[in-house]
């Protein structure tokens, strides 16, 4: 009998990179270009969401997205300031993606270990929320490597 347990998100990624880069739609050999459709399951974070992504035509692979390009602060951070810049980040992003369910995941990557991927997000109105965040201040441009450790205020 098949296993029809959801993918997991490694898996997801070895299977769209592999059937991507068969087709010669991948940017170097670890980013797909996309877009690959996705409907919002919920918001984690400042920088992070759970979605339901749709690969190819009645395949529904759920997985959670970390937003290339920025940091938001961190919702377990031990300082209150921080802790509060990261609700806002999160209260932000929730109320973009409610106006957009439906959005388009962009240049598509695992992250370092694979336990989520690394997307940009296109709106409905083809906006991209990071830009958003980064705009409003609450998050700031990251690009991979080592994060500024966050200092009390």
């Amino acid at each position: 009998m098949r296993d029809l347990r959801p993918l997991t998100t490694t898996k997801f990624v070895f299977a769209l990179l592999t059937t991507i880069s068969a087709a010669g739609n991948v940017e170097g050999s670890e980013r797909i270009a996309g877009p690959v459709a996705a409907e919002l399951i919920r918001v984690i974070d400042g920088d992070t969401v759970l979605v339901s992504a749709t690969p190819w035509p009645n395949h529904h692979v759920t997985t959670y997205v970390r937003l290339r390009g920025i940091d938001a602060p961190e919702l377990k951070s031990h300082c209150p300031t921080v802790r509060s810049a990261a609700q806002r980040a999160q209260s932000t992003l929730t109320q973009l993606l409610e106006a957009s369910p439906i959005v388009a995941l962009r240049d598509i990557s695992g992250d370092k270990y694979y336990g989520r991927v690394v997307a940009a997000i296109t709106l409905a109105d083809g906006s991209d929320p990071a830009d958003t965040l980064l705009a409003a201040g609450i998050a700031v441009p990251y690009h991979g490597g080592r994060k500024k450790l966050a200092v009390c205020p």
